[in-house]
């Protein structure tokens, strides 16, 4: 017995597929998502899409049909012109006819597609298709296929044939996500040890699960890559992540693991709610990336009065010379060890060798006790100094180029930008503008947007190497900055998810709210504890406001 194979022409209507014209997808099963596997409709470009998102079958040009895979949002309307929020997602497989629009994915994101024809090609024996459950699992029989006749109709064997074949290969999925994969248990990371509320750095040699990798690239797409694609005018960038700094992107994901385990980084979260909004709010109003707002997390837990070894102080940890140069005050700061001997910052850039050189840091350790005036320590002062700042790196047309513009800004505000066009053209090796041009000189490159992973080179770092300010360990960024960027990454998406779950109601974290739906990465791998739990793990008592 043999029967026609049928294969599925679509339209898209939206996202980078919209630029291809009609797709042929190779039936009987037509796997589509971000990641369908071998032979599927690979939609990677698009938001908020499932690795196998939804499947349509084809065996016969007169039955195509459309179903979700598990709870994975699929709407259908008979043509485009319509309120998709007025749709409601399929509960399982559903007719197609031509000129069906189907909308994979939530309202505002995914794809929307047009379902245009199916068109016969060739004949097969019957034992050589196999159901979408058995590809899913090797062990399980080729299914039955039996010839559909066009002019009957659709057999009465046909819609629970399909039903059967669905829910199983959904059931195969939904346990693939919650419940065992090859390599072991995997349940969503969430907070299970006190912990610390800030980690140096990650430890490569510890497995995870590969479902995280894969789960966690469209909120890096959103808050890193969308906006480096943006700056460099490269869309490719940002629809084909084999371009992205995957190194950058591993570590990034390797400390949310580690963050999100912790019960005091969601509790610090919580005590500095008001602080992060606000800063997420004046860096939308200056057009900057919002994952530069946990950059005061990295540097003081969004602390006022902490203070480093070397005289860097408040939010954002400005050392006195930067402070000066963004127009914040620091005046009479007075120094131990002396009688009546005060400092207040005259030049815009630091002295080579802050640590030795500086008149404010004595012994490996900051001299000042107490300024007369610091604004450092005011947050409205000090987050208008650092967009003044970043802002500086951040327009630099050499890093907008680079495809790597977010994190080459996040370093700079460590390592500092190019103090050269302050110091008569002195270069400060540590600086992020000369640094990446030594880059692309050493690797006779135009731009490189996987600079910063190539040089997380100190991975294994001796105390002694550490200590010394200027360890590089063989790469072009210091050992201080090497660890910096992917922290602040990791801290910002698990701040969206906090945000975004608990306290939506607050006016910058509004758009953060999509995050906390159950198809986003804040549901399908994180569990994100409520503000309830955190508070009374805590015994704080904090009022929304």
């Amino acid at each position: 017995m043999s029967q026609e194979r049928w294969d599925v022409v679509l339209l898209f209507l939206s996202g980078p597929r919209a630029v291809t014209g009609q797709l042929v997808c190779r039936g009987p099963v037509v796997r589509i998502g971000a990641n369908p596997g071998p032979g599927g409709l690979d939609l990677a470009g698009y938001r908020s899409l499932d690795d196998r998102h939804a499947v349509i079958t084809c065996y016969d040009g007169g039955s195509v049909a459309i179903a979700p895979v598990g709870v994975n949002q699929v709407r259908l309307a008979l043509h485009a012109n319509v309120d998709w929020s007025e749709i409601q997602p399929l509960k399982g497989p559903t007719h197609l006819s031509p000129e069906s629009v189907i909308h994979l994915g939530p309202i505002g994101r995914g794809a929307t597609f047009q379902y245009v024809e199916s068109q016969r090609l060739g004949v097969w024996k019957q034992r050589n298709i196999l159901s979408d459950a058995a590809q899913a699992n090797p062990e399980i029989e080729p299914s039955e296929v039996r010839v559909l006749e066009a002019k009957r109709g659709v057999p009465v064997w046909f819609i629970p044939s399909i039903v059967g074949m669905f829910a199983f290969t959904s059931a195969i999925v939904l346990f693939a996500v919650v419940g065992f994969r090859g390599d072991g248990e995997i349940p969503q990371i969430g907070p299970s040890l006190e912990g610390k509320a800030y980690i140096a750095s990650v430890d490569v040699t510890k497995k995870l699960p590969p479902a995280l990798f894969d789960g966690m690239r469209q909120p890096f797409f959103d808050f890193v890559m969308k906006p480096n694609a943006e700056a460099a005018d490269w869309p490719q960038l940002g629809k084909n992540d084999q371009l992205w700094d995957n190194k950058f992107y591993e570590y990034s994901i390797r400390a949310v693991n580690e963050y999100a385990r912790y019960w005091a980084f969601w509790k610090r979260l919580e005590l500095i709610r008001d602080d992060y909004g606000y800063v997420v709010k004046r860096l939308r109003k200056k057009q900057l990336p919002e994952v530069f707002a946990a950059i005061p997390y990295q540097e003081s837990r969004y602390r006022p009065k902490v203070q480093s070894i070397a005289c860097a102080v408040g939010w954002w940890q400005f050392i006195p010379e930067a402070a000066h140069r963004a127009g914040i005050k620091v005046k009479n700061c007075k120094l131990k060890g002396t009688r009546g001997e005060f400092f207040t910052p005259t030049r815009i850039a630091p002295v080579r060798g802050v640590m030795k050189n500086a008149p404010y840091v004595r012994g490996g350790r900051c001299r000042i006790s107490s300024c007369e005036v610091d604004e450092r320590t005011d947050l409205d002062i000090s987050t208008d100094g650092a967009m003044f700042l970043l802002g500086d790196a951040w327009q630099d047309r050499l890093f907008r180029k680079s495809g790597a513009a977010v994190q080459l800004t996040i370093l700079s505000h460590n390592a500092g930008y190019d103090d050269s066009r302050f110091e008569e053209k002195r270069v400060n090796i540590i600086n992020l503008l000369p640094a990446y041009k030594r880059h692309l000189k050493r690797k006779k490159l135009e731009r490189a947007p996987d600079f910063y992973g190539d040089n997380i080179t100190c991975e294994n770092l001796k105390q002694e190497d550490y200590d010394s300010m200027s360890a590089t360990c063989g790469g072009a960024l210091w050992n201080h900055s090497q660890h910096y960027a992917y922290n602040i990454v990791a801290q910002h998406l698990l701040a969206v998810c906090y945000y975004g779950k608990n306290h939506s109601d607050v006016r910058a974290f509004k758009p953060w709210r999509q995050y906390a739906r159950p198809d986003s990465y804040c549901d399908t791998h994180l569990k994100v504890p409520t503000s309830e739990e955190v508070k009374k793990r805590a015994g704080i008592g904090i009022k929304k406001g």
